[in-house]
């Protein structure tokens, strides 16, 4: 059963349930995809009208990034620590998906693209705020809030900035939905890497004269089958060659093939052990020559002793609103990862539900209010012990 304040907390955040659809309406409605940052513009209006209204004043992170958006509080205390918030605006849906799969609110589930994965997390953040003042709630460290416009296409100019921020945090929520439809935060997350591995050979004629050319598929064909070799599943390492291509035609022995591969790995210390491998690659056959590029680009989000020490003080904050929370690691990747190789890091305080970037993408509404009220708990809770200092188990 919630405590008293938690019963409070959660009876605040019920209210905005009206609130909580609407923004939903608007966000799923201004449709961004990665691919289109120009069209990104009507969402991140929405959440600056309704920060702005809180008392938040905002930044471009640098010349031409405008596809992301930083708010800090406009009275920030002289000496107070920050902790960072962490989102994306952007879809893997393109632009016309909602005339397909409209916004719509069945009870207690709302569909529409983008509304797990994760408009329905900055909602929820709205609405966390708006109960943190309204309660007149203590923030003992200021937030600072990053919404980014290109974590789907893997953070490509918003890196940088997370890694600025992060560093200067002394922790992170990552507004990314729970995982499942129990609604597991995310503990740990697995690192995510892409290798490009192109083979040079030699051509020639495969009926006149086969010998004088160097197969560069016979060769891609011994690299794929080492690269398959290094999965092992009982760690949790997966090494997997999505796409290959290459040759000329049929009847000419092929100069090049490339093969496009991906990696997921637990911890960091296994993400550098796969990179050298994939990297030590030797040809087998003569006359090719290898050309590997690539590496981890999200580090593993491992159960650091200060991930350890922020993850059990929110399990204790979820008991205050009767909450029995449960954490997991998640195979694939997202700005928690980055966050969590400076500071504290929690991951899936999003909302709950199922289908990320799938067609019957939904999330409850009970259950996202729910989780807006855990993120007010833990935007207003102290520094908690063990998440500055800790270090990698």
């Amino acid at each position: 059963m919630p405590s008293e304040f938690g019963q409070r907390v959660l009876d605040k955040i019920g209210d905005q349930q009206p609130l909580l659809i609407s923004l939903l309406r608007q966000l799923v409605e201004a449709e961004s995809p990665s691919s289109r940052p120009e069209m990104q513009r009507q969402a991140r209006a929405v959440i600056a009208s309704e920060l702005q209204e809180l008392g938040f004043v905002f930044h471009e992170p640098g010349p031409g990034e405008a596809r992301h958006l930083y708010a800090r509080p406009a009275d920030r205390p002289r000496g107070k620590g920050l902790q960072l918030v962490l989102g994306h605006i952007d879809t893997v849906w393109p632009l016309g998906t909602v005339s397909q799969r409209p916004f719509t609110v069945d009870d207690n589930v709302i569909r529409g693209p983008g509304v797990f994965d994760m408009k329905g997390g900055i909602a929820q953040l709205i609405v966390a705020l708006r109960a943190i003042r309204e309660l007149d709630m203590e923030v003992p460290l200021t937030p600072v809030i990053f919404i980014n416009g290109d974590e789907e296409i893997g953070s490509r100019t918003s890196g940088r900035y997370i890694r600025r921020l992060a560093a200067a945090a002394e922790r992170a929520f990552v507004l990314e939905p729970a995982m499942g439809e129990h609604g597991f935060v995310k503990t740990e997350r697995k690192g995510v890497g892409r290798f490009t591995i192109t083979v040079f050979g030699k051509a020639a004629h495969a009926g006149l004269d086969p010998m004088a050319g160097a197969s560069a598929i016979l060769e891609l064909s011994h690299v794929i089958q080492q690269l398959f070799a290094m999965n092992d599943p009982d760690r949790g390492v997966s090494v997997n060659v999505g796409t290959v291509d290459g040759g000329i035609q049929a009847n000419v022995i092929a100069p090049h093939s490339k093969a496009v591969v991906d990696v997921r790995v637990p911890t960091v210390r296994d993400g550098e052990a796969i990179s050298r491998a994939i990297h030590g690659l030797e040809p087998v056959v003569p006359g090719v020559r290898l050309q590997v590029e690539g590496g981890i680009g999200r580090p593993s989000m491992e159960a650091t002793a200060r991930n350890r020490a922020l993850w059990l003080h929110a399990q204790e904050l979820g008991s205050e609103l009767g909450l029995d929370l449960d954490g997991a690691r998640a195979g694939g990747g997202s700005d928690g990862n980055t966050a969590s190789q400076y500071t504290a890091t929690l991951d899936g305080l999003g909302p709950v539900g199922d289908g990320a970037h799938a067609e019957h993408e939904f999330l409850y509404v009970d259950r996202t209010l729910e989780r807006a009220a855990l993120l007010a708990l833990l935007l207003c809770a102290p520094r908690v012990p063990g998440t500055i200092e800790g270090t990698a188990s």
